[in-house]
């Protein structure tokens, strides 16, 4: 049991991970949206936004055959993680105190349910 719940904790992981990259490239596709149709439907960063955002639907319903869902979900909560930190490499974001507060509280949270498991 344990070793299918480390999987489905592993999935999540890499399911936020990809959501986070997601939610990058809609920002960057969100420079270059406008009322021309064509020009968005055209958006390379917009299409792989939703890309990345399909694929992290279903690693984490695939996540959550190996665990229980009251376990696996707030471990979403990661996505802020990944988001704060690639926000920060590509988007030149800056993180301050209470960001990083913020931050440690969620990566506690997210150990504590782990090892509440």
């Amino acid at each position: 049991m344990v070793n299918s719940l480390i999987i489905g904790m592993l999935l999540v992981i890499v399911a936020t991970f990809s959501g986070a990259l997601g939610a990058l490239l809609f920002k960057i596709a969100s420079s270059d949206l406008s009322l021309n149709w064509r020009k968005t439907l055209a958006n390379g960063h917009l299409w792989g936004g939703v890309f990345l955002y399909s694929v992290s639907a279903m690693i984490f319903v695939v996540a959550l055959k190996f665990g229980e869902l009251s376990l696996l979900y707030p471990l979403a909560a990661l996505s802020y993680v990944w988001i704060s930190f690639l926000s920060v490499i590509f988007l030149k974001e800056k993180i301050d105190g209470y960001k990083i507060v913020g931050l440690s509280f969620i990566i506690l949270g997210v150990i504590f349910i782990g090892l509440g498991a």
